[in-house]
């Protein structure tokens, strides 16, 4: 039997500053669940971009984010003023990065490759304009508690706005896209307007945000790299973490093609949708529990299996028709929510432990690697795809001129977006299993730590 151990007294985040901090995942979730959903689908279907050079326009944007990310950890871990350090950069975000998300649905009427070079142009602003927000936002919610139970409970406030937001984005994106590139400048417009209000929200709702800890700031991006890997315990969560993110961007873009080319129900990519995030509503306790009965570590390696349960089941969802396919998308959902609320919770882990370990406070190194990270290998799943649709002859098409796919073209649909992402989320798997942080270890760290 574990001993409880003694500790500090544990500092409460209060509750308006909980919802504040949370509200500010609406702007985070929106972007990974509108672009991650529709943009790819939008460049082959509307705009008639061939599907390789679309995964390339989804792709290198995130790329970008490999260096922009760290940077702006960087910064804002260096930053020192009467806002604090994060919420500065949280302004900036909110001042541009809605605008630069409008924009790339709002191009000129243009088709082809011309159609790309703009995509690409404002993707690349919007996923710039993106890390200024998203990097210290992320910094702070590691920053407001050590306590590591504490740390689940702000993140169990924060998933709830993330269901609901992929819940209304999702929904509300495909309906107001419809099939049409004038639905997609509306849904661009309406889908900006949220993410201002709700970073807006974000900024003024962490006024009161406490500071347990404080990070320091490295003085290069090369030794932001360096200091990730000498902590093995963030380079198995970021392991696992790309994994899933592969997995998860991969079967979130091929949605729209299996609603439309497998189901044969275009209007079925927001019930699908709904399947995979409704669970984020609801199951978000019962992960805090499961994260406190069988550590972070069992229930990652629990949602991991019903994700790949449920993707495999996808797979036969030609021949077993369409409510089946909801059940297995809804299997898939309550995996995701797991993975949603673990992985950031897990995060919080290792940047304490590596503050009790070194003595230094590295938020924002380690927050701006990991998000980097995720989303270059969210947009990787992406790029996958859409070369395994290229590769199997897919018609690139728009409104005006729609065309038949092949018999290869929906079958690379169908498997990529399912058989693919479920032999990742094994390679998931087997590096949650390594993952060595648990509650025992993090409390006598800190305990030692205070006796030195």
């Amino acid at each position: 039997m574990i001993k409880p151990a003694l500790a500090p007294a544990v500092v409460t985040v209060p509750r308006s500053v909980r919802i504040g901090y949370g509200v500010g995942s609406v702007c985070t979730a929106t972007f990974t669940t509108v672009p991650g959903l529709l943009l790819l689908f939008y460049m082959t279907n509307i705009l008639a971009i061939p599907a390789w050079i679309a995964g390339i326009v989804v792709f290198l944007p995130k790329v970008w984010d490999i260096f922009i990310n760290p940077w702006v950890g960087q910064r804002s871990d260096r930053t020192v003023s009467r806002l604090g350090a994060r919420r500065p950069w949280m302004l900036l975000g909110a001042l541009t990065f809605p605008a630069m998300f409008a924009l790339t649905f709002a191009g000129p009427p243009l088709t082809g490759t011309s159609a790309a070079l703009y995509v690409g142009l404002f993707y690349f602003l919007t996923a710039t304009a993106y890390a200024f927000y998203e990097v210290p936002y992320k910094a702070m919610g590691t920053e407001m508690a050590e306590d590591y139970h504490e740390r689940s409970s702000i993140l169990q406030w924060k998933m709830v706005f993330v269901g609901l937001a992929v819940l209304l984005s999702g929904a509300l994106a495909p309906v107001i896209a419809g099939d049409d590139a004038s639905g997609y400048r509306m849904m661009g417009l309406v889908i900006g307007v949220a993410l201002l209000a709700s970073m807006l929200a974000a900024f003024f709702g962490t006024t009161r945000a406490p500071t347990v800890v404080r990070a320091t700031a490295e003085p290069s991006i090369r030794a932001q790299f360096a200091a990730a890997r000498s902590s093995r315990p963030f380079m198995v969560l970021l392991g696992l973490s790309c994994a899933q993110m592969f997995a998860a961007g991969t079967m979130l873009a091929g949605t729209p093609y299996l609603a439309t080319y497998i189901l044969q129900e275009p209007s079925a990519t927001t019930t699908l949708l709904l399947c995979i995030v409704g669970p984020l509503l609801v199951t978000m306790p019962l992960w805090v529990w499961l994260s406190r009965r069988y550590e972070k570590r069992g229930a990652m390696i629990l949602g991991s299996v019903l994700f790949l349960a449920g993707a495999i089941g996808m797979a036969f969802s030609g021949q077993l028709g369409s409510a089946y396919a909801h059940l297995c998308v809804l299997v898939i959902g309550f995996g995701y929510a797991g993975w949603q609320m673990l992985q950031f919770s897990m995060l919080s882990d290792v940047i304490v432990h590596d503050a009790t370990v070194t003595g230094r406070q590295r938020a924002g190194v380690f927050t701006g690697l990991w998000t980097a990270a995720e989303t270059v290998f969210f947009a990787l799943g992406a790029l996958v795809l859409s070369w395994l649709l290229g590769v199997a002859g897919f018609v690139e098409s728009d409104p005006s001129a729609p065309v038949a796919q092949p018999d290869s073209a929906i079958t690379a649909a169908l498997y990529g977006a399912t058989l693919l992402p479920a032999l990742v989320v094994v390679v998931s798997i087997v590096l949650t299993a390594r993952y060595p942080l648990t509650a025992e270890k993090l409390g006598s760290e800190k305990l030692r730590s205070a006796e030195v």
